[in-house]
């Protein structure tokens, strides 16, 4: 393909579908479109046409004639059995070499099934994550496609054209594995995101409600953060949201929005599956039930006091709530990145994908949600030799130690004593006090189990499993 016309076909044309289309065709790229809903396809040949070379279809059969065999197909359609229903009316259409792209955030377990059933018909299927919003599609996202090598060799120029620039003179799109890996590691993707959001929206709140900061009080913050430490996209837009007055009203627009937070799915699963492979992230989790709680205001508003049991005048402190907040983010951050890299290591181990977490990290250095100046210090880790990684490690581990640290556990205290939840910066505290403690009390947990139902425990003495009768009168010799 490399050598001749780039071609795409996209199918669904809502707001990541036409942004990609327009990506592909600014890419000097025949894009040829096809929407359920024809009157979509016609609106975007009349706000976009001019854009580039597109063949606008109102069938499936012309969109199959509009391009050249092997044909390269985006399937940029609803997660779920909407992709399912769009393969099967595809198929008959289809001929072997031709090569269908997930682009949307579908089950990797789905990813996995399709994949297999399409090859079958001599078809390839490319699970690809996209991240980088409605701006990213259009601009330049970070691309994530795992699927068959000599598949994806096909349509790489396009998506390197299309991916944005990792600040590193190459893209932001790499092949991450076969089957179901590029799905996989957008989900974990995903989680990371559901994590550093809840993070972000738990200091907001302190600032507000317990060091009364006001929006352009929030809008310096957050902009000073973002030339420092914690530069990244999602504190950069958090300061310009600060700003944002409803032109109806005149109030800040922060304000006027409702705090129920809606979810799509990936943080979820990102929590299942992290389950099946035995691997803990507390943070990812707790903001996942972070959403779930929000969902239900109606409660929350018949359960609410106007007065919480909380501490009058807590833990009084010379720093502000701000620089707490400041210290607690970027430690909950290298905890919730270092969570998402356990499970990418726990799944290429488990499903044998061989992860590049070196390559991971570069593609998810640009135009992707959650990329950020700590990411590039786990990215510049990863990409050196094992043998040397020991003081690029220790120069990220030294940002977890000292002052910070205790900036960490004030702000928590702090919040606690308030009445106010902070599940997600409580959760990575926790994780990083756990995995750095010597001996843990699930000591007391094995006997437990062994009392009541024989499971047996290990021993610190000796080798080998043991089971004890702790029943006291038998113990006592009764």
């Amino acid at each position: 393909m490399a050598s001749q016309q780039l071609q795409l076909g996209v199918i669904g044309l809502g707001t990541m579908g036409a942004n990609l289309a327009r990506n592909a065709a600014r890419n000097k790229t025949t894009v040829a479109l096809f929407n359920r809903t024809t009157e979509k396809t016609d609106e975007f040949m009349v706000a976009h046409g001019s854009e580039g070379k597109f063949i606008p279809c109102h069938s499936l059969k012309d969109f199959a004639k509009a391009l050249k065999k092997p044909r390269p197909i985006l399937l940029m359609v609803k997660a779920g059995d909407a992709v399912d229903i769009v393969i099967q009316e595809l198929l008959p259409l289809l001929e072997e070499g031709d090569i269908l792209i997930d682009g949307g955030n579908s089950h990797f377990r789905d990813t996995q099934r399709r994949e297999k059933e399409l090859a079958e018909r001599g078809i390839a299927l490319i699970g690809l994550g996209v991240s980088g919003g409605e701006e990213g599609a259009l601009h330049g996202p970070s691309m994530m496609p795992g699927g068959g090598a000599s598949a994806y060799k096909k349509i790489e120029p396009l998506l390197k054209k299309m991916a944005a620039d990792d600040g590193m003179e190459g893209k932001c799109v790499t092949h991450l594995g076969p089957g179901c890996a590029g799905h996989f590691v957008k989900m974990v993707h995903n989680g990371i995101e559901y994590g550093l959001m809840q993070l972000i929206a738990e200091c907001y709140d302190l600032m507000k409600n317990v060091g009364h900061s006001s929006n352009d009080d929030l809008v310096k913050i957050f902009s000073e953060w973002n030339a420092g430490e914690l530069q990244s996209f999602l504190v950069e837009i958090t300061a310009q949201i600060f700003q944002k007055k409803d032109p109806e009203t005149g109030d800040f627009l922060i304000d006027l929005i409702g705090d129920v937070a809606e979810q799509k799915g990936t943080g979820k699963w990102a929590t299942e599956a992290a389950m099946d492979l035995g691997v803990a992230i507390p943070t990812i989790t707790a903001a996942v039930d972070a959403r779930i709680l929000s969902a239900d205001p109606l409660q929350r508003k018949q359960l609410s006091v106007e007065n919480p049991e909380s501490l009058p005048e807590p833990y009084p402190e010379q720093k502000s709530i701000a620089e707490l907040c400041r210290s607690a983010l970027l430690l909950s951050w290298l905890a919730v990145y270092g969570q998402g890299f356990q499970m990418l290591m726990a799944a290429s181990k488990e499903y044998q994908w061989n992860l590049s977490l070196a390559e991971i990290t570069r593609i998810w250095g640009g135009g992707c949600i959650i990329r950020s100046s700590l990411l590039a210090k786990f990215r510049d880790m990863f990409a050196t030799p094992q043998s040397q990684r020991e003081g690029l490690k220790t120069q990220i581990l030294d940002l977890a130690r000292g002052e910070r640290q205790v900036d960490w556990r004030r702000l928590i205290a702090i919040a606690t004593g308030s009445g106010i939840p902070v599940p997600a910066l409580s959760a990575s505290l926790a994780y990083a006090d756990t995995i750095r403690r010597k001996r843990l009390p699930q000591n007391l947990i094995q006997a437990q189990r062994d009392c009541f139902g024989a499971h047996g425990y290990g021993r610190t003495d000796r080798e080998g499993s043991f089971h004890t009768n702790w029943n006291h009168q038998d113990a006592d010799g009764g």
